[in-house]
């Protein structure tokens, strides 16, 4: 278990860095005298010749995941012919002839056509600012005689430009750095210094996308992350994430570079995993599972018989259908007749009403073809005959059936799915096969959410940096609700392993998302806005739970098995008894002192 650990943690590194050794992807820039700027990001020297000479070995990597072909630092003569895609940052233009495109690997010279034609493509390079991020397209040719220079690595070639893209518009380059916002679920620390204290990270999320505005390519970290979550179960106070950020790549790089790790890392023992992961939308997985984190591992899906009973005279269904969101959903139990008990019923009836105020009616089809409901004599023989049809019901199943609010049903039958999978297998019926391993992207998340409390109002459905869905892009303004975002979760049998998204990486989406959707105070996170608006490539990531994913493929039954020290599940380390209270005399140096509850104050004073 541990061997593989380190090869899933080895192979991130080699293939979000890159496998030149001693020389990290991200530190490779070419720095030459030809359009240095006062205002450009810092350039390096060039590699070692080792690593030079090995380049071509590992360009692959470089460029495997993102939308480029080549980076700018690796074209040579042996390039010459070839149409190329590079991204980068403009770091220099000469009198509407040339640019030089830099990104993290170097520096490449980019011709500006003079033809009528293309005139367009003149206009935006020449009035782009210094620093903008764009995409171009072109064909390696080599340099006129005399006009090489050799102190580029690139120095003999140049691509001549055929389509250009606007990718960021940098309008001034930040200075300054104020400090990050606090989250509401952070651990606080204090310091020496009075009134000042430090905020354990979630995750080093606006760091990373930091790195990639200043240039940095690719990011990763096994990072150690923190959440003061209380006492929810099968969590852990401290926990660890592969943590992934990528410039210039989509949602598919993204994935495609996860199920390439997990599958080399995968263990021996376990058999193959198959990729591509399949996918599914939010709405598919709400729809069919009831659930954003769906084991598919076993069938019970919830099927919606609305249609069954337009027309119904049921009076119960009748109202329910009537509803703006109104729906009638089912799920199918085999055998459900023989397998499952009245106190069975009993209780799942009492979960659903419970947990989600919601009611239940069952019908179960006898071996004879009979039905035994309460309500099964108003069911009229073309309803029964459809309701069969609908839900594959054959005799001795058990239908369970919702009705109401679309969400509310899907939420109550899902949960209700995993319950009865939990009764039947207590019966020794396998449902849930526990060396199958079924991976699966949920794609398509809402980007926003009706706040519990005040449903007017909108949060993040996972944080407010995540980019929108291109398609749905104008309803930002008009109907965020509507929006789809580019965020995706990796699940396995049920459980949620990991998530990212696409960033955002416009100054003014993020803004106005801040500001006008979300109605917080943007100016906490100038930092970062100010970023945005100073060259930011399109970039995305993604962080695994390590200790989740290890727990699931060795099947431990909790992530505290596989953490060398965990916590309780109320967050205390029983070997040392922390959290405990510290003396007036600990807390002096932090100029801080605590403020008791007045019956704990009480109790402490009496003993």
């Amino acid at each position: 278990m541990y061997r593989r650990s380190g090869l899933l943690v080895w192979e991130i590194m080699r293939t979000a860095v890159g496998r030149v050794p001693g020389c990290p992807a991200g530190l490779r820039a070419a720095c030459t005298a030809e359009g240095k700027d006062a205002h450009s990001r810092p350039a390096f020297a060039p590699c070692e010749a080792q690593a030079v000479h090995r380049r071509d070995a590992f360009s692959s990597d470089l460029n495997s995941f993102v939308s480029r072909t080549h980076t700018c630092g690796e074209l040579c003569a042996a390039h010459i012919g070839q149409e190329v895609r590079l991204c980068g940052w403009i770091q220099y233009q000469r009198q509407g002839l040339f640019i030089i495109l830099r990104d993290f690997d170097g520096l490449t010279q980019v011709v500006i056509p003079q033809e009528e034609s293309t005139a367009h493509l003149k206009k935006m390079l020449c009035e782009l600012p210094l620093e903008s991020v764009i995409a171009v397209t072109g064909t390696v040719i080599p340099r006129p005689p005399g006009q090489a220079n050799l102190e580029m690595s690139t120095g003999k070639i140049e691509v001549r430009l055929q389509h250009a893209e606007l990718l960021n518009r940098c309008r001034k380059l930040p200075f300054e750095t104020k400090e990050l916002a606090k989250g509401a679920k952070e651990f606080v620390v204090p310091s020496r210094e009075p009134g000042k204290f430090y905020s354990l990270p979630q995750s080093p999320q606006q760091f990373k996308q930091l790195l990639m505005v200043g240039g940095l390519d690719r990011y990763f970290q096994v990072a150690r992350c923190y959440r003061d979550e209380g006492s929810k179960p099968d969590r852990q106070p401290e926990f660890t994430q592969i943590d992934v950020e990528m410039s210039f790549v989509d949602q598919m790089g993204i994935r495609k570079l996860v199920e390439g790790l997990l599958e080399y890392s995968w263990p021996e023992e376990k058999g193959p995993i198959a990729t591509p992961f399949p996918s599914m939308t939010y709405q598919e997985a709400i729809d069919n599972y009831g659930i954003d984190k769906p084991d598919t591992r076993f069938g019970m899906k919830i099927i919606d018989v609305s249609e069954v009973f337009r027309n119904t005279e049921i009076s119960f269904l009748c109202d329910a259908l009537s509803q703006t969101c109104g729906v009638v959903r089912a799920i199918s139990i085999t055998e459900g007749v023989k397998l499952l008990k009245k106190k069975d019923l009993e209780d799942l009836k009492k979960l659903a009403n419970t947990q989600f105020n919601q009611d239940l009616t069952f019908f179960a089809l006898h071996s004879d073809g009979t039905w035994k409901s309460p309500f099964a004599k108003f069911l009229t023989n073309v309803e029964r005959s459809q309701l069969c049809h609908a839900t594959n019901l054959h005799n001795d199943d058990v239908l369970i059936l919702a009705t109401g609010d679309q969400a509310k049903v899907s939420a109550t039958l899902g949960k209700l799915r995993l319950e009865c999978a939990n009764i039947l297998e207590s019966r020794g019926i396998a449902v849930r096969d526990p060396d199958m391993f079924n991976f699966l992207w949920v794609l398509d998340f809402p980007l926003f959410l009706p706040k519990e409390e005040r449903p007017e109002e909108y949060e993040s459905a996972h944080h407010p940096f995540t980019a929108p869905n291109p398609d749905d892009a104008h309803l930002i303004y008009t109907e965020p609700d509507k929006v789809r975002s580019q965020h995706y979760d990796l699940v396995l049998n049920g459980n949620e392993i990991g998530g990212g998204s696409i960033r955002i990486h416009n100054m003014e989406l993020q803004r106005y998302v801040l500001e006008s959707i979300l109605k917080e105070d943007s100016g906490l996170l100038q930092h970062l806005l100010k970023a945005l608006d100073s060259g930011a490539p399109p970039h995305g990531g993604i962080a695994l739970g390590l200790d989740r994913l290890i727990a699931l493929t060795v099947g431990a039954s909790t992530i505290r098995d596989v953490i060398a020290f965990p916590k309780s599940f109320r967050g205390h380390d029983l070997m040392s008894n922390a959290p405990d209270s510290v003396s007036p005399e600990e807390l002096s140096p932090y100029h801080i002192q605590v403020n008791w509850p007045a019956e704990i104050h009480k109790d402490r004073t009496n003993s």
